[in-house]
């Protein structure tokens, strides 16, 4: 099996290294480094030194366009266990072809973390209930930010970057339909909406202008108070925690405007090499059951897939309060929408990103970085014969 450092609990492959449970068989697994996705494309292509298992993670959409070379799980008796994952996470493992090749491991709903007492010294709403309420639109999201900015100095997030995705991780409708044909290019496509509200959120003054990629100045932003919230998914309560301990206990979690979405999680395919598919799919619903995906979680903080995991959790700290992230996110994971992911989105997702950043560091007219865009991704789709 091929997996990648804390993609999976190390506590679990040692005992699967000894048996895996209902066969004579065992486990060897590899953790394959940076290069995980180039290796194993290279390995399918080559059709030499391929895995039987392996992971694959949230852009499983890449190997759609070969998704022959994965075996139908639902052949294997997959869907025996269906109900024990949250609808949506189950969906997203199924091909264009309708073929269920990528098996659920962990999920990343999001939320909006957001430092309360910042919102209690200006007299803002501050619970989480009360933030909630008062930011259903995001609209009224980037309205309540631009009171805080105003009140207090403080940004509401470091970037225009995660209000963008975290509008679009939370729609139905992404790049493209299911037949490839490309919904970004309809005036009032969701992809339209979500960089529309990230240039008001811009124009608005309420992002700080802290790339992502900027580790060290996002974690003094959040220590020091200059940017007062986030929007991410479960994984960045522990992001936060590491990033800014100074702050525990002065942050809460309120839930995003219109629903939650979802940013990340991983899969299991069998490629169709697998020597011994039946016990390969033992492996798999052995280590993603309820009851693993709970010792996953505590192991190396794989937020769970299955609901019924977080009967078996218990969040202990008091970064975020008495609010318990656990049962926040858990909540929240119930509403994410089923939405569809285009093997084309990977490759022109990126001309949004770069020009959206060219908005908001160096003042890029909106409209032209718009165009820009566009023209960008019709070059892209037009190298893999794709007409837009």
């Amino acid at each position: 099996m091929w997996y990648w450092n804390r993609g999976a609990s190390p506590q679990l492959i040692e005992q699967l290294a000894e048996q895996i449970p209902g066969t004579d068989k065992h486990l060897l697994a590899d953790m394959i480094g940076t290069t995980f996705d180039t290796k194993l494309r290279t390995s399918l292509a080559g059709n030499a030194y391929i895995p039987d298992i392996t992971y694959i993670n949230s852009n499983n959409a890449l190997y759609f366009t070969n998704e022959d070379l994965f075996l139908d799980l639902s052949e294997l008796g997959a869907d025996s266990v269906k109900e024990d994952y949250y609808e949506w996470k189950w969906n997203l493992g199924m091909t264009p072809k309708g073929r269920f090749c990528f098996f659920p491991v962990d999920i990343g709903p999001t939320g909006f973390f957001y430092r309360q007492d910042l919102f209690e010294e200006v007299g803002l709403p501050s619970s989480p209930e009360d933030v909630a309420a008062a930011t259903s639109t995001w609209e009224d999201w980037i309205a309540l930010g631009a009171e805080l900015k105003s009140a207090t100095g403080s940004f509401f997030v470091n970037d225009a970057q995660s209000i963008y995705l975290a509008v679009l991780d939370s729609s139905p409708e992404r790049y493209f339909d299911k037949n490839d044909a490309p919904l970004y290019l309809q005036p009032n496509s969701t992809v339209r909406h979500a960089w529309n509200l990230a240039v008001a959120a811009i124009e608005a003054g309420i992002t700080a202008r802290i790339p992502q990629e900027l580790e060290t100045d996002r974690n003094a932003a959040w220590s020091s108070g200059l940017t007062a919230g986030n929007l991410g998914a479960a994984w960045s309560t522990q992001i936060l925690e590491e990033s800014a301990p100074g702050t525990a206990g002065k942050w809460r979690i309120a839930s995003q405007p219109v629903r939650a979405g979802n940013n990340g999680g991983a899969f299991i395919a069998l490629p169709y090499t697998c020597k011994d598919p039946e016990a390969a799919m033992r492996l798999i619903t052995w280590i993603t059951s309820p009851e693993n995906q709970a010792v996953a979680y505590e192991d190396v903080q794989l937020f769970p897939s299955t609901p019924e995991s977080f009967e078996q959790l218990t969040y202990e700290g008091d970064f975020y309060g008495d609010q318990d992230p656990l049962e926040f996110f858990s909540t929240a994971a119930k509403t994410v929408p089923t939405s569809f992911i285009s093997a084309l989105e990977t490759s022109i997702s990126g001309a949004f990103s770069r020009e959206l950043l060219n908005v908001e560091t160096g003042g890029k007219d909106p409209e032209l970085a718009w165009s820009h865009t566009l023209a960008q991704a019709e070059k892209v789709l037009a190298k893999r014969g794709v007409e837009v």
